[in-house]
């Protein structure tokens, strides 16, 4: 299956710097090969994250977000100390839309497009 997540750090926040944004991409490229998903697009923008990735069946959309909120914001809040501050990274909430109406293309042509905003 294929998703097309969008996250948003807490209160919206502008938290995502060339820093972070950096990390932010190692990291869940970490957890794509952990966890045997095959990352199609990402976009890490000042204010939210765009992620475009392939999961095996047995993970639920909310099994994968999890996993990804999780891990980014323990190992974020590690490297850079001045997140520590929020007591959340994430907001409890996010986007998922399945790969099935659009294409795949069209997905990774719209989160390629919002780089350039």
């Amino acid at each position: 299956m294929a998703y097309h997540f969008l996250r948003i750090p807490k209160y919206r926040k502008y938290l995502l710097n060339a820093y972070v944004k950096t990390e932010l991409s190692n990291i869940i490229k970490e957890i794509a090969q952990q966890f045997g998903f095959e990352i199609l697009a990402s976009e890490v923008m000042p204010d939210h994250v765009h992620l475009f990735l392939s999961a095996p069946p047995k993970y639920s959309p909310a099994e994968i977000i999890k996993i990804v909120k999780g891990t980014t914001a323990r190992k974020l809040r590690t490297k850079f100390p001045t997140l520590r501050n929020s007591k959340h990274l994430w907001t409890d909430s996010y986007f998922v839309a399945t790969h099935g109406n659009v294409s795949a293309e069209t997905i990774r042509r719209y989160i390629e497009e919002c780089q350039n905003l």
